[in-house]
């Protein structure tokens, strides 16, 4: 029994080290990370000199990207369907795309710069890097700011944005919804055939008809992407570990009770045999 009673100890600390691994992958604000923080910051302030001012929301422009790739490509996939390089949603009128396709992530608070090289601890820290170092690559040219289709594609919703929850505006609720049906006209024309036809009912279903005041309908209702985050997929991976560790002690403590359980039979038989008659 001691041996199981020791596996169990063994068990307790490896579940409780296993807990505080997660912790620390979903935390995002290590104080070990403070110096290296410290010096990001430090850096991109003697960068500044070489800002050049964009008026396009970098935030809103990589949620207005999400909400693409989350909601409208997987039945873009579906239909096999190519974007008109006129639509606005295509991916070439992000004028973002391509510094974020130069991100270079190499781990946990770990990032680099596909341009120059240049290492920073937080993803934060390498857009600013962007904004003041390389914004002459951008194209800034006109209909290239994906952020001004927020409003079409409730972008605040994936940004747990407190605007999502403040009380609804109709007039721009009316303006979102025109905005979000020219775009629906554009990139899914219905007289090119069947395939843009469906596309352009399920764009109206999946964001149009949720720009009303009414709260009836909820964007996003055709569904998307499944997503996995890194935090389940840690999980998973450690419930795979733990699981067989959790039926190993399982078994140990059953055979331990087994083996207590015929010694004691054992010790009885043998009182019996020994009492006098």
């Amino acid at each position: 029994m001691n041996k199981s009673i020791n596996f169990a100890s063994i068990f307790l600390l490896f579940t409780l080290s296993s807990h505080q691994f997660l912790l620390h992958v979903a935390s995002s604000n290590s104080p070990i990370r403070s110096n290296q923080g410290f010096a990001d910051e430090r850096t991109l302030k003697s960068e500044q000199e070489h800002v050049h001012e964009v008026h396009c929301s970098r935030e809103r422009s990589r949620a207005a990207r999400k909400v693409i790739e989350e909601y409208l490509t997987p039945f873009l996939e579906k239909e096999k369907y190519q974007l008109s390089s006129k639509c606005r949603l295509h991916p070439e009128n992000d004028m973002f795309r391509d510094q974020e396709e130069h991100k270079i992530c190499l781990g946990f608070h770990d990032w680099q710069c596909g341009y120059c090289k240049k290492s920073f601890q937080e993803e934060k820290f390498l857009d600013q890097h962007f904004d003041n170092r390389h914004s002459n690559l951008l194209n800034s040219s006109d209909g290239r700011c994906l952020a001004d289709l927020c409003g079409a594609l409730h972008c605040d919703t994936v940004m747990s944005s407190k605007s999502s929850r403040n009380k609804c505006n109709p007039a721009a609720a009316t303006r979102n919804k025109h905005l979000c049906e020219s775009l629906a006209e554009s990139c899914f024309p219905v007289s090119d055939g069947p395939s843009a036809s469906r596309l352009h009912e399920i764009f109206l279903h999946q964001f149009c008809e949720a720009h009303t005041c009414s709260g009836k309908q909820k964007p996003f209702s055709r569904g998307g992407k499944v997503q996995k985050s890194l935090f389940v997929i840690v999980s998973g991976a450690l419930i795979l570990v733990i699981l067989p560790l959790f039926y190993l002690f399982l078994y140990l403590v059953q055979r331990d009770m087994k083996s207590s359980t015929q010694e004691l039979r054992r010790i009885s038989k043998m009182g019996r045999k020994t009492k006098p008659s």
